[in-house]
């Protein structure tokens, strides 16, 4: 092959983690929308539960040829791929949606908000990751924009804020996620789709039982039309295309410094909003934006 012929643009999209990070913050912030529209359409655990299944008949069709061939491959694995698929997939999914059942968009998107502040704490207590002093000022920024969009433009808002057994278990599925990014350090030799794959059997084996016993209880909302697009952007986008990006990402630039990107998701869910759901577009929103790529930028200059 000549060295100087441009390699195809899904591998040059694979080796930039900028490109991977904005494209799972895209879709990342489009699933913002997509759990308004769920609301009354489809309920937590059976969206959870019918995601991996989608997820799972596409892998089956588009891998049929080297499935078998790529479980063989994990079966050493699986003690790190189960546990794994379990925590990020399955439970910090169903925490938040849970969560959200019992407290505000408000409080979501501010508990969320301190993930990369676990991501970086957490690196830095496991892994002697040391985050530096211009590192954490652009966190701060960032979670300043955070703050900024989640109130309205009205940060004296938090002073009002009640917690309830809704704002734990939002916090609870953001520290899993958290656990999940920094454990992705250690995920062993294999392709990130190969890795995505083992995962996703491992959300499959665990969701559907906590779906069943969700329908069981009587308590269970099975998808309309609305709820079946819902589901497809769920499971399509978020689960495959955000997860993978996402996994990549942290491969390639590790657990702390991708981290930091969690926070552009709820301000592109809410200019996604603005676009989609014909919400009023306000100053907020560009101040919000624009400290939160600030302090992405600030972060980046603090990379060791």
């Amino acid at each position: 092959m000549n060295p100087n012929e441009r390699k195809p643009l899904p591998s040059r999209i694979m080796r930039n983690p900028w490109l991977l990070l904005t494209f799972s913050s895209l879709v990342w912030g489009g699933n913002v929308v997509a759990a308004r529209f769920a609301v009354g359409e489809i309920s937590p655990m059976a969206l959870v539960g019918l995601r991996w299944i989608v997820v799972s008949a596409i892998i089956a069709f588009f891998a049929r040829g080297r499935l078998r061939a790529t479980l063989a491959q994990l079966k050493p694995h699986w003690a790190y791929l189960l546990p794994m698929g379990v925590l990020g997939f399955t439970l910090s999914n169903a925490m938040l949606y849970e969560g959200a059942r019992f407290t505000s968009g408000l409080n979501v998107s501010i508990i969320q908000g301190v993930l990369p502040v676990l991501v970086l704490a957490g690196a830095r207590v496991i892994y002697g990751v040391r985050a530096g002093l211009v590192r954490w000022i652009g966190v701060t920024i960032t979670m300043a924009g955070i703050v900024l969009i989640a109130t309205e433009g009205e940060p004296a808002r938090i002073l009002e804020l009640q917690i309830n057994k809704g704002d734990g278990l939002v916090f609870l599925g953001a520290a899993i996620y958290a656990a999940f990014t920094l454990a992705l350090r250690k995920r062993p030799p294999m392709t990130a789709m190969a890795f995505f794959i083992g995962v996703a059997v491992a959300a499959l084996a665990s969701s559907v039982p906590a779906m069943v016993g969700e329908a069981m209880l009587g308590a269970a909302i099975w998808p309309g039309w609305r709820g079946l697009l819902v589901l497809l952007y769920v499971a399509i986008f978020t689960s495959i295309i955000g997860q993978v990006c996402w996994i990549r990402a942290v491969e390639i630039i590790g657990p702390a410094r991708a981290g930091v990107f969690q926070n552009l998701v709820p301000v592109v869910g809410a200019l996604l909003s603005v676009l989609l759901l014909r919400e009023a577009f306000h100053w907020h929103h560009a101040a919000s934006l624009v400290l939160v790529l600030s302090g992405l930028f600030i972060s980046e200059l603090g990379k060791r």
